[in-house]
């Protein structure tokens, strides 16, 4: 009950015309990040975070979150129209959005898209009104040993669900991880790996770092691949047939869950409870022969599940302080530049912000809503834009962006040499995400263990056998073995393929 009441209090908040403008901003700029291929959630609000330096706190994270969730909703009309995926979870809507499209149901793929987002993002919401507060009471009880026992189990996660190599993730993760090792050591005083250079006593800038791995990187791959734009379908329709709607709606049932159990696993993002709901569906059906024919449930599940890790992946974040993935990790820098600290005392020392901004995410799901489903045929026409137009705005804004955090060339300088190896990172095929989780979560993991080090007098023993910590690090134990015994599996699979061949 005390819950809703101050969820009542932020939708007074929320409502104000300034905090609506956000809103509103936020969610149209996440509908063109998902509709403009390439670009992706990290990389705009990456890109945007130096816009909100004179913002007060709450317009700043409305706006920034606004991104964060329109985004997943904006890359489903490009999958389904055009057959090009807008951001990576929308990859799975091209296998029957596109199908759908091609025999004039593209208004019916949109539609069922659209519903379950809103019903999946709107599900998760309230599971981070009614979740969070007590969650947050029961992290309350994390010392040092828990939060570091955590950021190892958030850490596996990483290397054992990025990319599709397990040697390239632990390879990302351990650059991630020395990465923020520069800097000023937190016992010590002393400086590591700065090389006499005084920029980077503080260590590197998030947000110039990750401006350069997703922003920069994906112009310098992107002008190496040709325009695939092509002539969108017509919307006509935007409702299923009578009997396609029980299905549709067990569908996003299922894609709710999932997406939501997903998002409150550190280390994950919105590809897996994606491909996790489709293979559900596929499995579940009588007929799974219809599946990359232009199975509604193809589009709906999935649609449903990643929306809803959208609203989920908010909560690690709200309660203890934790990123769940790399767009909440550029958040949680926002976060951290407007002197807020998320974790489990943010909700009794800041309520009008954390409700505020929830409440927020209510309306900005109605606000993509009523945007998706008649303005679906606007959005693919904006995804015909040109790359050699889009490429060079996104630099401009890049290198405006990266200057105004560091109010130096330094920044800028950290841009374009971390563009340069995200570029030469992804020609090998090695994956981003882990790097700037890793390099987030580095340095709070180094405080943790050295605070619990110095809480058992150097004993590391005994950060295991504390019962929270004991139990986060068996399960980190039992993903790190699951991950090493299917990378080997998939191993022994490509050699015997290769010796038959």
């Amino acid at each position: 009950m005390d819950s809703f009441v101050q969820l009542m209090n932020g939708f007074g908040a929320a409502l104000t015309w300034w905090n609506l403008i956000y809103c509103f901003v936020g969610v149209t700029v996440g509908m063109l990040v998902g509709v403009l291929p390439g670009l992706g959630p990290t990389t705009a609000t990456a890109l945007l975070i130096p816009l909100t330096f004179g913002m007060d706190p709450v317009p700043a994270i409305i706006m920034l979150s606004g991104i964060y969730y329109g985004s997943m909703y904006g890359g489903t009309v490009t999958s389904v129209l055009i057959n090009t995926p807008g951001e990576a979870a929308s990859v799975i809507t091209c296998l029957d959005g596109y199908p759908l499209a091609k025999q004039g149901r593209a208004g019916v793929a949109l539609g069922v898209a659209g519903i379950g987002s809103f019903i999946g993002g709107t599900i998760s919401i309230l599971g981070l009104v009614f979740i969070g507060p007590p969650l947050a009471q029961f992290a309350l009880r994390f010392g040092p040993p828990e939060f570091f026992a955590l950021m190892v189990l958030g850490l596996v996660t990483v290397v054992g669900l990025m990319g599709k190599s397990l040697i390239k993730g632990v390879i990302a993760a351990f650059i991630g991880l020395s990465l923020s090792l520069i800097g000023i050591d937190p016992v010590s005083g002393s400086d590591r790996f700065t090389f006499g250079e005084p920029y980077l006593l503080n260590g590197l800038d998030l947000v110039c770092v990750a401006m350069g791995l997703f922003g920069l990187s994906e112009i310098l791959f992107g002008m190496e691949r040709l325009s695939q734009n092509q002539k969108p379908y017509k919307v006509k329709g935007i409702l299923p047939r009578k009997g396609e709607w029980s299905p549709t709606l067990k569908s996003i049932s299922r894609g709710t869950g999932i997406g939501f159990l997903i998002g409150l696993i550190p280390g994950t993002n919105s590809v897996i409870p994606a491909i996790l709901s489709y293979s559900v569906e596929k499995k579940v059906a009588k007929d799974p022969s219809r599946f990359g024919n232009g199975a509604i449930e193809g589009v709906a599940g999935p649609e449903t599940a990643n929306n809803s890790y959208s609203g989920a992946a908010l909560i690690p974040l709200f309660t203890l302080g934790i990123p769940s993935s790399p767009t909440i990790a550029i958040i949680l820098g926002a976060f951290i530049m407007h002197g807020l600290t998320p974790g489990p005392a943010l909700f009794h020392e800041k309520p009008d912000f954390v409700w505020a901004i929830i409440a927020s995410m209510f309306i900005g799901n109605l606000l993509l809503l009523i945007m998706n489903l008649p303005m679906a045929g606007f959005w693919a026409k904006i995804a015909m834009v040109p790359e050699k137009l889009l490429y060079p705005i996104i630099l401009a804004i890049s290198i405006l962006g990266s200057y105004t955090v560091t109010n130096s060339l330094w920044g800028v300088g950290v841009m374009f040499v971390f563009g340069i190896v995200g570029y030469l990172l992804k020609k090998l095929d090695v994956p981003m995400a882990p790097i700037i989780l890793t390099f987030v979560l580095g340095r709070l993991m180094e405080t943790s263990l050295l605070q619990s080090l110095r809480i058992f007098n150097g004993n590391m023993l005994e950060i295991f056998l504390r019962p929270i910590a004991g139990t986060l690090f068996g399960i980190a134990l039992v993903i790190m073995i699951i991950s090493i015994v299917s990378a080997l599996k998939k191993r022994r699979t490509i050699l015997a393929s290769d010796v038959e061949m």
